[in-house]
């Protein structure tokens, strides 16, 4: 049986959505951060990990997702499978990973981007932060210019991916995604998904 380790409205919602969307039985266990039991489970303390039922743990949301989309490819969650299909996946699951994912960090712990411990050195953070989201959904914007789904003309890991941080975006950008309509148009349909709206409510997110 396969088990996700998750927390509600981390990034651990995108293999959530994958595991929905494969259809195979699975179980969750929703986890806090820095909880010692879930340090013997994954030492980094961050979600996903994923228990494969095979005798190991799998980390890391990029390589969950790739794995799962191998695993079952009955649920046609990888690219379509020619080199530059595989390519263009690699490079936004790259960017995913590396870029936008960690300029929300400082939004949701500025304390760990400074040493200053005044209020106003923490909004300054987040308002850095800001500045650095917007950058990086510029370039997510341009790209899903024409497009319905991030990579090809069907669904992959990579829409499940991209949903949480679109999540966040509409939470904690003032203006929500009302400045990038083509990111607000892909939230818009994942939230439609009936997968994604059971991934949400097991959450209760």
């Amino acid at each position: 049986m396969l088990t996700l380790y998750y927390h509600t409205d981390a990034c651990s919602l995108a293999p959530h959505i994958a595991l929905e969307w494969i259809g195979e039985p699975y179980e969750t266990k929703a986890v806090e951060f820095g909880d010692k039991e879930y340090l013997k489970i994954n030492p980094a303390g961050a979600v996903p990990a994923l228990d494969t039922g095979e005798g190991w743990i799998l980390t890391q949301a990029a390589a969950v997702l790739r794995y799962l989309s191998d695993r079952f490819p009955h649920a046609g969650l990888a690219p379509d499978g020619s080199p530059r299909d595989e390519a263009e996946a690699d490079r936004w699951s790259s960017f995913i990973t590396g870029d936008l994912h960690p300029a929300f960090f400082p939004l949701f712990s500025p304390n760990r981007y400074t040493r200053a411990r005044e209020k106003e050195a923490f909004d300054n953070v987040r308002e850095a932060a800001k500045a650095l989201v917007r950058k990086k959904f510029d370039i997510l914007e341009a790209h899903l210019a024409g497009r319905r789904y991030m990579v090809g003309d069907k669904r992959s890991y990579l829409d499940a991916y991209i949903f949480p941080m679109e999540r966040w975006g509409a939470s904690l950008l003032e203006d929500g995604l009302s400045k990038y309509p083509n990111i607000q148009k892909h939230h818009d349909m994942m939230a439609a998904d009936e997968g994604v709206k059971r991934a949400l409510a097991a959450e209760g997110a």
